[in-house]
């Protein structure tokens, strides 16, 4: 197919495509004369991958972090999956302390060698900002974190697909990119709707009595 049918098929306009090549995002088309060239369904599948993560907030730089692995993939699926968790997570803070972030992911069945660094430093990162802010995860509520982490951690790595590296990988870290967002926002509508069944007091409107809606703030 030219340029203009691969725009029409992913909805991609043909100056972002060209952009895509210059960056080496996307690989060229077969050539079939100095200026024109011919995409298959490889380029199709590709530039809505990159898109995706694009759109989603991922750079260019990560992007092709993310490409890299794609096409030069690890032969075991452990160290795919590694890959493709660190083409979009912060790099390594050698300046972190571990040792809380190692004794909280214990708690996931983790034990030394099982983690890609740049993750556990993640979990350290986040950890240190509730220690900024004087806040602390209560006691009870963190191994209930933990349980609901690893049953959706099994869920989904039970989902990873087999049949090649870039679906694979596609999987992954559109599954990451994509998907928190929408763990985060069923957290919050969770957490109105627990609100609500405890301290009750909500009408049909999802107001109660006092201007109060059901995540407890006022209006």
């Amino acid at each position: 197919m030219r340029i203009s049918e691969l725009s029409a098929q992913t909805g991609v306009p043909v100056p972002t495509i060209k952009y895509y090549l210059r960056e080496q995002l996307l690989p060229e088309g077969e050539r079939s004369a100095p200026t024109q060239a011919a995409y298959g369904e490889t380029h199709v599948q590709r530039l809505r991958v990159i898109r995706a993560l694009i759109e989603s907030g991922v750079s260019v730089a990560e992007t092709r972090r993310v490409l890299d692995a794609l096409n030069n993939p690890p032969e075991n699926p452990h160290e795919l999956l590694g890959a493709a968790h660190a083409a979009i997570t912060p790099p390594v803070d050698g300046s972190l302390d571990l040792t809380s972030a190692q004794d909280v992911v214990a708690g996931l069945g983790w034990t030394p060698g099982m983690c890609d660094d740049a993750v556990l430093h993640d979990v350290a990162r986040a950890m240190q900002g509730l220690e900024r802010a004087g806040f602390e995860v209560p006691q009870e509520t963190m191994p209930v974190y933990l349980r609901s982490m690893r049953d959706i951690a099994d869920a989904e790595i039970a989902g990873v697909p087999t049949e090649s590296a870039e679906a694979a990988v596609r999987y992954v870290v559109l599954g990451s990119v994509l998907v928190e967002p929408l763990l985060l926002a069923l957290r919050r509508v969770a957490q109105q709707v627990a609100s609500a069944e405890r301290f009750g007091g909500v009408d049909e409107g999802g107001v109660d009595e006092d201007g109060i809606d059901e995540g407890g703030v006022g209006h």
